[in-house]
This record gives C-alpha cells, structure tokens and sequence, in this order.
C-alpha cells in the first residue's frame, strides 16, 4: 500500500498543485468562503461522496463510505484567509485587495481534496469510513469549530479519530513535525475598560484620569506573569491596543485595553483569570476608579493524542525515511480551533514542513509575503492518507 499511495499523490499532486493556486488567488475571510466552498464541492463531486452543505454556514462535510462495520476517520481542513495584502509579486498571487491565504489554509484544502482522490481510488481497500470537514473560520475566534460540533459533523456516523494539519515554515520540506500532549496554547481574549471621570486638563484634582490608572493596571498586570505564577508554566499576557481619550487639553474618563492571554492549561488559565480581576480590582480602587473585563471565546490548548500521532508518524517514516520526521520539542504559545475537535474525540495535528530558502519560502505564518514550496502538497497527500488508511485497518 506505501507505493500505491506515493504513486497516487504523484498522480494527483498536479491536480492539489494546480488547486492550491486557484485558492491562493481567491481568499475568502472568516464566514465569507462561499466561493471557496463551492470550488471544493465542484472538485469533489466526481468522486461521488455524500456532501452535506451549509455547516456553520459556509462549511460542508464529504463522507467516503467504506466498510460500514469498519471505523470512521475525520480529515479537518480550514478554509479561510486573513486580512493581509498580499506582497509576495507571485503570478497567482490574491486577486483581492486586503486578502490573502497567509497561514496556508489553501494548501489544507487542496492536500485534504488530493487525500480524497487517493482513498478514493483505494476505496475498495478501506476497512471503514472517511469524513472531510472543510471548516470556516478558524482565524476569527470563537471560531468555527464549535458551530460545526454543534451541528452534528462528529455524528451520523460517529468519528473515532480526527486528523488535522498545518503547514510550517520552521520545518523543512520534505519533513513532518509530530509532538505529543500539548502541542498550542489555549487563548482568551478580553477587553479591560478602566472608569474614572473627564474633565479639564487644567483640574486634574477633579478627575479621576483613565489614562494613568490604565497605565498602572497594565504595569501591575504584567507583575502577574513575572511574579505570580509558575516561571515553568509559560504564560502569556500582551495588550495590543489602547483606546482612550479625546484631545491633548481632554482628561479621559474612560480607557479601553484589549488584550489576549495564553497557557498550555486550562486549569492555568482559570487562575489568571482571577488574578487579572483581583489586580484590576486593587489598582482601581486604590484611584477611586472602576473597571469592566469582558472575555470573548477563545481556544483550549491543542493536546495530541499519542495513538494518533503514532498514525502520522509511521506513515511518514514508511513513505519517506525515518529522518522524516521531526519531535517537536516545545509547544507553540500560538493557539488553533482545531482543538475544539479533540475536547470531544481522539486526534492529532501535524506540522507539515513547507520551507525551502531557494523559493523564498521562508516567511512566518500570517506575514504578507508568507508562501510554502509546493512539493509539500503531494507529501501532505500521501502521509494523510496513509495515516488515515492505517487507522482503518487497525
């Protein structure tokens, strides 16, 4: 089965290649990927799988029937692109203005449809089933994970494991990273409103300045990560953005923080939370002033399971060598939906290796001249569908 499988990505990595582009070339942001959806469809219809359309609105699931006294594997793929004009003077670079597939979505999408075109042409080999969840989304929090587990896409019939994917330009092409256990961060965002009372610059004894005590609490609030919790725990605190004010001549009564929080644990996570409340409490009253915190849904941490990693892994060493594969040593504080899936089956992401300096493909992920070397597609091709192929069997 490993050289049917690498004969058939070499058949069809023209084809995802080919796909990929198209994909690049037409971005679709977060709910918006109509058109995007409907491409995937059209390509996917040959292969007479049963697709359910309009999952969280512009998602949709294709389900491969096998055996249907055999198991069921999910492959999950992202849709949507990011707010970024694209820089990267590529000849199928974005058609639209402020767009762009800048963390690699477009080759998710075209390495899960050439994953459906291999298992497809070994259908009668599977011993059980596989479903496709092309989500929305994924990059506007709360993402669009939840309103597709809502809606029904782990059931009917029930997923036993879920595989995902993501490109990265850390890793050389040609290898896969695997890690174990917490693999990204959980994150939650928040917005932090300091009250205090406007007037005249002049009077300052009249007012309770928002600006300073803001100042205060983002001081204090960074003495939390630096002196209150475990220096072995990692935890992030950053405030992007300050919004207060209204002249120079102006005391602000109001000022609002935005700002992102994340740990490798839930239970971490609870307890900065309290203790973000707890020091804005202090600081606050210490200046007669107020505040309000409301938290938006975020992410869990992404946490891998073993068996299912151990799928990825030999799929990779069997198809390409044992130097293959990379053990990622450390988690990534950077967070993915794609843990949604995993609080409710087993699963496992990938990083699929996609750097190459010779084709400048060596920009982070979310940066506006971001690209990949598109020889990872047909390697992302055959290590999922060997990886999928193996859990069916076993």
């Amino acid at each position: 089965m490993v050289s049917t499988i690498d004969r058939l990505a070499d058949k069809y990595f023209p084809f995802a290649r080919k796909l990929r582009r198209q994909l690049h070339q037409h971005p679709e942001t977060a709910f918006e990927e109509r058109e995007t959806s409907k491409l995937l469809q059209d390509h996917l219809a040959p292969l007479g799988l049963l697709i359910t359309r309009k999952v969280a609105s512009t998602g949709f699931t294709a389900l491969l029937k096998g055996d249907p006294n055999g198991k069921v594997a999910a492959l999950r793929a992202d849709m949507d692109a990011l707010p970024v004009n694209e820089e990267t003077g590529l000849p199928y670079r974005s058609k639209t203005k402020g767009k762009m597939h800048a963390c690699g979505h477009d080759a998710h999408m075209s390495i899960a449809v050439g994953t459906a075109y291999i298992l497809s042409d070994i259908r009668s080999d599977l011993k059980g089933s596989v479903k496709f969840i092309f989500q929305p989304a994924e990059e506007t929090p709360p993402g669009g994970a939840i309103a597709m587990i809502e809606e029904g896409v782990l059931r009917s019939p029930d997923v036993d494991a879920i595989f995902g994917l993501h490109v990265d330009p850390d890793i050389p092409v040609g290898k896969i990273g695997i890690r174990d256990g917490v693999m990204m961060a959980g994150v939650v965002d928040f917005d932090l409103t300091v009250k205090g009372k406007g007037g005249h610059a002049a009077r300052p004894d009249k007012c309770i300045d928002a600006i300073v005590v803001a100042a205060n609490v983002v001081t204090q609030l960074q003495n939390i990560v630096s002196r209150r919790t475990d220096p072995l725990e990692p935890v992030v605190l950053t405030f992007g953005k300050i919004s207060g004010g209204s002249a120079r001549n102006v005391i602000a009564g109001e000022v609002t923080l935005s700002g992102t929080m994340r740990s490798l644990s839930n239970k971490t996570m609870a307890r900065m939370k309290k203790l973000i409340e707890n020091t804005c409490k202090h600081v606050t009253k210490a200046s007669n002033a107020g505040f309000e915190i409301d938290y938006f849904t975020s992410y869990p941490p992404l946490i891998n399971d073993e068996s299912v990693n151990r799928y990825y892994r030999n799929a990779a060493q069997e198809l390409y060598g044992k130097r293959s594969v990379v053990e990622i040593a450390s988690p990534l504080m950077a967070s993915e939906d794609f843990a949604r899936f995993l609080e409710h089956i087993p699963g496992a992401m990938m990083r699929l290796g996609v750097r190459n300096s010779k084709t400048d493909a060596i920009y982070p992920w979310h940066h506006n001249r971001f690209n990949i070397d598109e020889d990872a597609i047909g390697i992302g091709m055959a290590v999922c569908s060997k990886a999928i192929y193996d859990f069916l069997e076993s």
